[in-house]
């Protein structure tokens, strides 16, 4: 069971201590008679509030609360007032009280002010403790690689960090090119803002630009609010566009606009906007290709590729291999259950010889199965399921074959999960389009070119 919060009163009338004592029945409630006898106990002991009375023979309510701010700074104080300090109790709030209640006080009035105080405090800590678990698992201890290859790309991540630069980061899908993304904000300046990830190839080409820069009511059809983009969100922070080769060319020109001037129009906005942003971009495509053919823009081109990070693939680096095979088993066993501590000679060699087409993303996911399947605390050849050699005629021969094929599979999977996604909602909301995108999370405009896109209409009742 989760320990009680701990709070204590101060206050020299006895009344007043047992009355909070009995109503905050649900907290450990320690109590003292006077302002030193009170400091002295938040010497000895750790509380996560404390009330006090503003007025006492000895000190008064406004010193306590200095003098904890000084011993404990994490402790909260709520001051409690009477009749005619209540100038006095909102001068307290300047010094650091979180709130202050009058007597004669209810029960319902102390307990509400106290839980939204211990609510509060909650909260914060659970934020802070996030935000510290966040900066350490993107820290560059922990992207596993010894290779040579991956400590090029530490030192690069470590380089350019700390700088404001535009990133382009490349290499195969699956070989962690967004948690390269993470590495560079969270060891950035701009680790405390937001780190808003646009993958590219899965929005529609009629929502990417609203996606981004928002727009105003009224602009098109269906624009019933005003709505901002995903860019003027991530302010203050970065914005990792995954898949950048995907975004249409109208959209790259406004992209770029961003980059040399920082600053962007939303869509029927008539005044310029601030992009405070740090881009960072990711491609598994050949962008110089790209640009050569028409089907990227030259300039935005350089200037996202201001300072290029190549992430290789699992198959150049198998040094790696053990290393994130134990990482991977690690991070599965305290997410199953499971003690699978050791991994057989033959299962490591398997391992090694495999080409793992799908990098390190295959890896993981071949690890996890592995965890599930083990029996004891050694992971055996047997509980590694690897793909079988290709026997079919359809199986591609040759990387550019296979990079098609799954762009493909993987087009015609997520139009699959879309379109189910939105005829559900629909029938789940009487084929309301307004009650359907707030039930799933959308705005309305962005929910209706999705049913536009996938022709979705009421079915007509029978007339027999």
């Amino acid at each position: 069971m989760p320990e009680k919060p701990t709070v204590l009163v101060i206050d020299d009338e006895e009344i007043i201590r047992t009355s909070a004592k009995r109503i905050l029945k649900d907290y450990a409630v320690s109590t003292a008679s006077s302002g030193k006898a009170g400091l002295k106990e938040i010497q000895q002991k750790n509380f996560d509030l404390v009330l006090t009375d503003l007025r006492m023979p000895d000190i008064d309510g406004l010193e306590v609360l200095k003098q904890v701010k000084e011993i404990a700074p994490e402790t909260e104080v709520i001051i409690i007032t009477g009749y005619g300090t209540i100038k006095t109790a909102v001068e307290a709030l300047k010094h650091g009280a979180y709130d202050y209640i009058e007597k004669p006080f209810t029960p319902e009035g102390l307990q509400n002010v106290v839980s939204r105080c211990l609510e509060s405090k909650r909260l914060l800590i659970e934020n802070l403790r996030l935000r510290k678990e966040v900066h350490a698992l993107y820290s560059l201890e922990n992207i596993i690689g010894n290779s040579k290859a991956m400590q090029k790309v530490f030192e690069l991540i470590a380089t350019v960090a700390p700088t404001g630069s535009t990133v382009l980061i490349t290499g195969e899908s699956g070989t962690g090119k967004e948690l390269v993304a993470k590495a560079i904000h969270y060891n950035s300046p701009r680790r405390d803002g937001p780190f808003m990830a646009v993958d590219c190839g899965t929005i529609p080409d009629t929502l990417i630009e609203s996606e981004l820069f928002g727009h105003t009511k009224g602009s098109f059809t269906g624009a019933v609010t005003t709505e901002k983009g995903l860019i003027e969100l991530a302010s203050g922070g970065s914005v990792f566009f995954d898949e950048i080769g995907e975004l249409p060319l109208s959209t790259q020109a406004k992209l770029l606009r961003v980059i040399q001037e920082k600053e962007f129009r939303p869509i029927g906005g008539k005044t310029t906007v601030k992009a405070d942003i740090r881009v960072i971009a990711a491609t598994n495509k050949d962008l110089a290709k790209m640009t050569k053919e028409g089907h990227f823009r030259e300039d935005l081109f350089y200037r996202l590729n201001v300072f290029p990070i190549h992430v290789p693939p699992l198959r150049d680096r198998k040094e790696d291999i053990p290393a994130l095979t134990y990482h991977f088993l690690k991070k599965y066993n305290e997410e199953t259950g499971k003690n699978v501590t050791h991994i057989a000679l033959e299962t490591m060699k398997r391992l090694m010889a495999y080409d793992w087409p799908g990098n390190v993303r295959e890896l993981e996911n071949i690890i996890h199965r592995a965890v599930i399947l083990a029996k004891g605390k050694t992971l055996s050849p047997k509980d590694i399921i690897l793909p079988e050699e290709p026997e079919s005629e359809d199986i591609p021969r040759t990387i550019e074959e296979l990079k098609e094929k799954k762009k493909a599979l993987r087009e015609k999977s997520v139009e699959e999960l879309e379109k189910s996604f939105v005829l559900s909602a629909l029938k789940r909301n009487k084929w309301n389009i307004t009650k359907a995108a707030e039930d799933v999370g959308m705005q309305r405009t962005n929910f209706q070119a999705l049913v536009k896109k996938y022709k979705l209409s009421k079915p007509q009742k029978s007339k027999d």
